[in-house]
């Protein structure tokens, strides 16, 4: 099973020498993947997210593919229906470009309707705009020149180009456990799941499974830690992978940066002889 971290760029522990170094040492801890979240605007007071600082996940990856070479670098998740796919092709395939392949694109449709009203975005329309999204963007990382005969998105493409093209297929992975959410991850080439215990891991698993059996279908889940409690952190880890998990992204529950930086210390020890692939 891989490991992966999230990177400190939301609230006040967020910054550029707090994204250099978080990503520095995931990459010397021997952590698969780096990761990153999505908020553009929210309601003053809102209970969630806890900060209303958030640094954007494409340029926050951009920085940290600088200072590394070897993690990979994921998003958990872009909320895709708020965003015209064009530009984010563009941002996403430069991004592959730039970290020569090491991009996996985590999306799923958003919840918070606000955030949608702000930016213009159809709240109710999302889940047509995600998979139009998706369809759009595929599109021009893979024909040159392309057509692509927009419905619900504001587009007319027809005989354009956009280059450069990513290096390499970036894969998509998935995130929600709604029926759409699964049909939508088994047309993709992951589900990145979130708020699944360890108890109801083996049934979101064969869920998935039975619709893509085969291995190179990645099943990921994103999972927070609070430092409490090490030997609970691996007994987590270890029932993931005894129900098929390929992939798990923690994220450490930390104020202050040097407490994310040493919680996530800990969670490299707590995942040391995992079975990893």
């Amino acid at each position: 099973m891989q490991l992966g971290i999230h990177l400190p760029h939301v609230g006040r522990k967020a910054g550029p020498e707090a994204i250099r170094r978080a990503a520095e040492q995931a990459e010397a801890l021997g952590f698969d993947d780096v990761w990153v979240s999505e908020h553009i605007i929210i309601p003053r007071g809102a209970p969630y997210p806890p900060s209303a600082i958030f640094l954007d996940p494409v340029l926050t990856l951009t920085w940290a593919a600088a200072y590394t070479s070897r993690v990979r670098l994921g998003t958990s998740v872009l909320v895709l229906p708020m965003r015209h796919p064009l530009p984010l092709a563009k941002e996403l395939a430069t991004l592959q470009n730039l970290s020569s392949g090491r991009l996996i694109l985590g999306g799923g449709v958003g919840w918070m309707e606000a955030e949608f009203a702000a930016l213009g975005a159809p709240f109710h329309q999302r889940g047509k705009r995600m998979d139009e999204g998706l369809a759009m963007m595929r599109a021009v990382w893979s024909e040159d020149p392309v057509t692509f005969p927009a419905r619900s998105i504001p587009a007319e493409i027809h005989d354009m180009r956009m280059l450069p093209h990513p290096c390499a297929p970036i894969p998509v992975w998935i995130g929600g456990s709604s029926d759409a959410a699964i049909r939508r991850a088994a047309r993709m080439d992951g589900w990145h799941g979130s708020r699944v215990t360890p108890e109801q891991a083996p049934a979101m698993v064969a869920r998935l499974r039975a619709l893509r059996p085969e291995a190179a279908f990645t099943i990921s889940l994103r999972s927070g830690w609070d430092g409490a409690d090490d030997g609970a952190l691996r007994a987590r880890l270890d029932a993931f992978a005894e129900a098929g998990v390929q992939h798990v992204l923690v994220e450490p529950f930390g104020r202050e940066l040097d407490e994310w930086l040493a919680l996530v210390e800990r969670v490299a020890r707590a995942g040391e002889g995992l079975a990893r692939g």
